[in-house]
C-alpha cells in the first residue's frame, strides 16, 4: 500500500496499483460501495469510474472521504452535510440526521434537508437490536440478521444517493490536486502551487475565511496568497485545522481551546491562519496532524511536538505542561523519547557478568592451583 487512512467508524487504503479499497461502517456511504451496509473486510471501490483511476491520495473524516488521483482530479464520498463533499449531492432515501449529532445552535454549517424515517415502534426496535445479536436464529449471521429487519421495517440499506459512491468535485477542474484532508465536518485540498481550498463547517474558523460561514464548495483561503505563503502539507481534525508551508513554517486557525493547535490559552475562535511559535526559532516542520483537542508536529529533525491534552475523566493525562510560565502556555511541547527518523533505545536491565581470567590454557584457577590439585589427586 501507498496510503492508508482511518476515519471515525471506517477505514480505507490504496494499492501501489492506484485501487482504493474501503472496509468499516458504511451507514452514511463512507465506504463509497453503493450502499449504507457495514463491510467487516477490505472491498475495492469501483464505482463512479474510480476503477479507472490511479489514486494517489487518500482521506478518512468522520463520515466521509476524499481521495486524489495521479492527474490531479479529486473525487468524494459519504455524507455530505455541512458541504464536506465539495459538491452537489442526492439526498439519501431516509434521514441519516443519527449519523452525525450536531450541539445545538452550532454555527458554520450548511443548512439541507432529508426525507424522513418512516415510524419505529419499540417492538421493532427490539427485534431488530435481538436479530443484531444473533438472536433471531434460522442461522444467519448477526450482521444478515440485522439487515433483514431493517429491509422489513421499510429502512434497507441499498440507496441511489450520490453520497454513496465516488463523484468528482467539478469545482476543482480548473487545477492539479496534489493532497487532500477529510476532517470531523470540514475538508481541505492542496494544489500543486501550494494553494489550499476549504469547505464545509465554519465553525471555530476552521475554514480559515475570516468568519464563522461554511462553504457547500471549496474555495481558497486567501490569506496564504495575499502573504506569498505556499502550503506543503496540511491537516483537518474536529473544528481545526494546520498547515506547513514549503519554508517549513507552522499555521494553525480554528478552536484553539486549551492550547490544542499551539497558539496558547486562546478560548476565541481564529478565524484565519496564525503562525505557530517554537521555543527553538531555527525549528522547520515537515507534518501536522489534527486530532479532537490535540496535534501534533513533526520536525525536519525527526522530533515530535504535542499540543494540547489527550485527556480522561476530564485529567489532563498528555505532555501538555500547565505549569510553565503564563506566556508558554498552551503552546507546542517536545515529546521525550520520540523521533520519527530513527528508533532511540530502550534502556535495558544492567546485567552483570562474571569475569573470566585466563592464565595461559587454563581458566578460573590458574596454572600453579590446577597443579596443586594434580599433586593431591595423584597422591
Amino acid at each position: 500500500c501507498i496510503c492508508v487512512a482511518a476515519g471515525e467508524l471506517h477505514s480505507g487504503a490504496v494499492t501501489a496499483d492506484g485501487d482504493v479499497y474501503t472496509w468499516g461502517e458504511g451507514f452514511c456511504g463512507q465506504l463509497g460501495l453503493g450502499d449504507r451496509r457495514p463491510h467487516l473486510l477490505p472491498e475495492q471501490v469501483t464505482l463512479g469510474g474510480l476503477e479507472d483511476e490511479c489514486v494517489s491520495n487518500m482521506s478518512c473524516g468522520c463520515r466521509h472521504t476524499l481521495v486524489t488521483t495521479e492527474e490531479g482530479e479529486v473525487f468524494s464520498w459519504g455524507l455530505g452535510r455541512f458541504g464536506v463533499l465539495g459538491r452537489s449531492y442526492t439526498d439519501f432515501t431516509y434521514s441519516n440526521d443519527v449519523g452525525m449529532v450536531v450541539p445545538e445552535g452550532e454555527e458554520g454549517h450548511v443548512q439541507g434537508a432529508a426525507a424522513l424515517p418512516p415510524p419505529m415502534l419499540a417492538q421493532d426496535m427490539d427485534a431488530a437490536v435481538a436479530a443484531a445479536n444473533g438472536e433471531g436464529g434460522g442461522g444467519s449471521d448477526g450482521v444478515n440478521a440485522l439487515i433483514e429487519s431493517l429491509d422489513a421495517l421499510n429502512l434497507t440499506l441499498d440507496d441511489p444517493s450520490d453520497q454513496c459512491y465516488p463523484k468528482v468535485i467539478d469545482s476543482l477542474k480548473g487545477f492539479r490536486a496534489v493532497g487532500v484532508t477529510a476532517g470531523h465536518r470540514h475538508s481541505m485540498v492542496l494544489d500543486e502551487h501550494g494553494g489550499l481550498y476549504t469547505f464545509g463547517s465554519g465553525a471555530g474558523g476552521a475554514l480559515g475565511h475570516g468568519d464563522l460561514i461554511g462553504q457547500e464548495y471549496p474555495v481558497k483561503v486567501m490569506e496564504f496568497d495575499n502573504k506569498g505563503v505556499r502550503i506543503h502539507q496540511m491537516s483537518a481534525g474536529v473544528d481545526i485545522s494546520m498547515a506547513v508551508s514549503t519554508d517549513g513554517t507552522v499555521y494553525a486557525w480554528g478552536k484553539a481551546n486549551e492550547g490544542r493547535i499551539g497558539l496558547g490559552m486562546n478560548h476565541e475562535n481564529v478565524k484565519k491562519p496564525r503562525k505557530v511559535n517554537f521555543d527553538d526559532n531555527k525549528f522547520k516542520a515537515v507534518d501536522v496532524e489534527c486530532g479532537y483537542v490535540h496535534s501534533l508536529i513533526v520536525g525536519l529533525d525527526g522530533s515530535v511536538y504535542q499540543c494540547g491534552g489527550v485527556g480522561t475523566d476530564g485529567k489532563e493525562d498528555g505532555l501538555q505542561d500547565w505549569t510553565n510560565e503564563e506566556g508558554m502556555m498552551g503552546h507546542p511541547v517536545m515529546m521525550d523519547g520520540y523521533n520519527v527518523w530513527h528508533r532511540i533505545a530502550e534502556p535495558k536491565e544492567m546485567v552483570v557478568k562474571q569475569a573470566w581470567t585466563k592464565y595461559g590454557k587454563y581458566e578460573l584457577k590458574g596454572r600453579s592451583k590446577m597443579m596443586e590439585e594434580g599433586v593431591r589427586s595423584v597422591g
